[in-house]
């Protein structure tokens, strides 16, 4: 029996499974890095040991330091959550030589799903559909489009598609680059990319006494940089024989390996419905509360069931009930390359109403660090039609109060109501047809009005008295400014300028030069306007430079002019900034001073958050400046390097 579990991981898996345990009368105990010293994960265990170091590779993925901290707190067993050491056979053996129980797959199953290429392999010998790889070296244009992936690991990490024949021994290059910096692991593998493909994948469960279930299926579709945004489950407009096939598929990989657990097998459905094993993951998914709402189930006491040696409850899963479907809230910004997004995160609550969950590893006051995944919470919606669920999970984002770094709210809130894909017409490109019109900037006279609320909370908080009511007044009849008094905000990220006047009346109101608006009452958090005929609320949250205004409809984020300015803004053109703090992983093949580069070409890697970003040069020069090593750490608005473009002589120019 399982007394005391740590948990190798952290953020909001940690949490996920200390909730099941308090529930299971289950004893809990965290690892945390020095970054993690005051997370959600460390405040809500029982018991905590330090893992001393920042980056992963000195901590959560040092699985001698985790299995010596379980010992030490007297931890009867291990989760290791999902990501790091999850599919790690060597750790989940060490941790069972420390006499200490795995809460996961034999190490044999791990071992034969851990890498792709052995896992086709297997899944062809078992009958399991599948895409033929191709070589790479004997590639011709008639293979194209290729997709290349990493042979270990996730995450989307080592994958890149190649559509230019030209572009495939680059591209191999920057992927197994990759791969051996995230895995450890440089082998990369091709196979055809199917166009327009959906990610459908089934979970399994399995005991040692044969049983395994297989729990529907779940669309993964929605994804960015091959990384998960929206999932569902069920997949929607599958084909009756389509769903069973998969289903079957997935109980005969998971006793192809002697499987155990919890597990997801994953496919790739051709828009001819036709489809193919992509891989095994041999650990909890992300996604899995999605399964969870449908089923009624709890996968992570199942998975402490099944590792204490218990058979599932039943032979056959429960029947289904009703659609649900996930959203990953990250720390990015989805208009400028998917950039995460660092700093204080001030405030982060989603509207507790039925059938709305939050998973979620941080709190408002908590920092958002550069070294982890900027994946900030899961929202999860289930109700009995798609159709209601979507629209609980969207209604539920857009009234959410999120303060702090730029988030993908806004992008999750307008993918959940975009006529493909609430007519369910996924597949994996969804975001490369459609993120242009996803990230437009929001309606100007909505903005405008935003700040406007942002003005009228301003000039309420710097007036002294107040009505009986609780609202300010703005002054007396004989001390009224002569002027109109001028606010000027930068809304975010967009970057468009704001420029609101307001003047106090006689009567101790507050008039407004904003066309068609009249102040009704005016707070110091809660503002109420009138806008042709329409009132409405805005709720005003200023805090550090920031102004953060949350409607019935939206959100709005500005800043307030003129006390920040763009670090670009003191930087001498042709100056290549950092966009995030992050570490510099490798630089352009003989990239030098002095070297001559052309507009757009790759210069410098930079690894942030679990993601690599290319700072791409801003024109055609000389580099007269490098200021960036690989292993170097820096901060966002740090010099990387300098362009200079070419000047004319002018003594050279041809006479008219």
């Amino acid at each position: 029996m399982i007394t005391s579990l740590l948990v190798a991981n952290r953020g909001e898996i940690a949490c996920r499974i200390f909730r099941t345990c308090r529930a299971l009368g289950i004893a809990t105990v965290a690892v945390y890095s020095d970054a993690d010293a005051g997370a959600l994960h460390v405040r809500e265990a029982d018991t905590a040991v330090r893992l001393p170091g920042a980056a992963p590779a000195d901590t959560y993925l040092r699985g001698d330091l985790v299995v010596a901290a379980a010992l030490a707190a007297g931890a009867d067993a291990v989760h290791p959550g999902y990501g790091f050491l999850s599919e790690n056979a060597d750790f989940a053996a060490a941790v069972q030589d420390a006499g200490l129980r795995w809460i996961g797959p034999p190490v044999k199953a791990i071992e034969l799903m851990a890498s792709k290429t052995r896992a086709k392999e297997l899944m062809a010998a078992a009958g399991v559909p599948l895409l033929a790889p191709v070589d790479p070296a004997a590639a011709t244009a008639e293979d194209l489009p290729l997709l290349l992936k990493a042979a270990a690991g996730g995450g989307g990490r080592g994958m890149r598609i190649v559509r230019e024949l030209g572009d495939l021994p680059g591209e191999l290059t920057a992927a197994a680059a990759e791969a051996l910096s995230a895995f450890g692991d440089g082998e990369v593998f091709a196979e055809p990319y199917v166009e327009r493909g959906r990610h459908v994948e089934v979970q399994v469960m399995a005991d040692e006494h044969d049983g395994v279930w297989a729990l529907g299926t779940r669309d993964c579709s929605l994804q960015r940089r091959h990384q998960k945004v929206i999932e569902e489950a069920p997949a929607p407009g599958l084909p009756d024989g389509l769903r069973e096939r998969l289903h079957e598929a997935a109980v005969a990989a998971a006793r192809a390996v002697g499987y155990r657990g919890a597990g997801t097998v994953e496919f790739l459905v051709a828009a001819d419905g036709r489809p193919y094993f992509l891989e095994m993951n041999t650990r909890l998914q992300v996604e899995h509360p999605v399964t969870e709402a449908v089923f009624g189930l709890d996968l992570v006491a199942l998975q402490l069931r099944v590792a204490e040696g218990e058979p599932l409850p039943s032979a056959e899963p429960p029947a289904p009930a009703g659609h649900a479907v996930e959203a990953r809230l990250y720390a990015e910004d989805p208009a400028r390359d998917w950039q995460p997004q660092t700093g204080a995160l001030l405030s982060l609550e989603v509207p507790d109403e039925p059938g709305v969950r939050l998973d979620t590893g941080y709190t408002g006051g908590d920092t958002i660090g550069v070294h982890y995944d900027p994946m900030l919470a899961k929202v999860i919606a289930h109700a009995p039609t798609r159709t209601e669920a979507v629209r609980l999970l969207a209604r539920a984002l857009e009234r959410a109060r999120v303060h702090g770094p730029v988030t993908n709210r806004d992008l999750l809130v307008r993918s959940l109501r975009h006529p493909d894909f609430v007519g369910a017409r996924l597949d994996t490109g969804f975001y490369e047809r459609h993120l242009a019109e996803l990230t437009a900037p929001a309606d100007e006279a909505a903005v405008r009005i935003a700040a406007t609320a942002a003005a009228v909370v301003e000039a309420a908080r710097n007036t002294v008295g107040k009505t009986a009511g609780g609202f300010a007044r703005f002054g007396a009849w004989r001390n009224l400014p002569s002027q109109p008094q001028i606010r000027r905000y930068r809304s975010e990220p967009d970057g468009a300028e704001h420029e609101i006047t307001y003047r106090p009346t006689r009567d101790g109101g507050l008039t407004v030069g904003t066309d068609g608006i009249r102040v009704v009452s005016a707070g110091r958090a809660r503002v109420t306007l009138e806008h042709d005929g329409v009132t409405r609320h805005f709720d005003v949250f200023p805090a550090d430079g920031k102004v953060y205004v949350d409607t019935a409809s939206g959100a709005y984020t500005f800043t307030a002019l003129p006390r920040f300015t763009d670090p670009a803004d003191r930087t001498e053109p042709g100056s290549l900034l950092a966009p995030m703090p992050g570490t510099v992983v490798r630089l352009a093949d003989g990239l030098a001073e002095g070297a001559a580069v052309e507009a757009g070409q790759p210069l410098i890697w930079l690894e942030a958050m679990k993601m690599e970003h290319r700072i791409l040069a801003p024109a055609s020069g000389t580099l007269t400046a490098l200021h960036a090593a690989p292993g170097l750490q820096v901060e966002v608005g740090a010099l990387l390097a300098v362009v200079t473009e070419p000047t004319t002589d002018p003594s050279e120019e041809q006479p008219v």
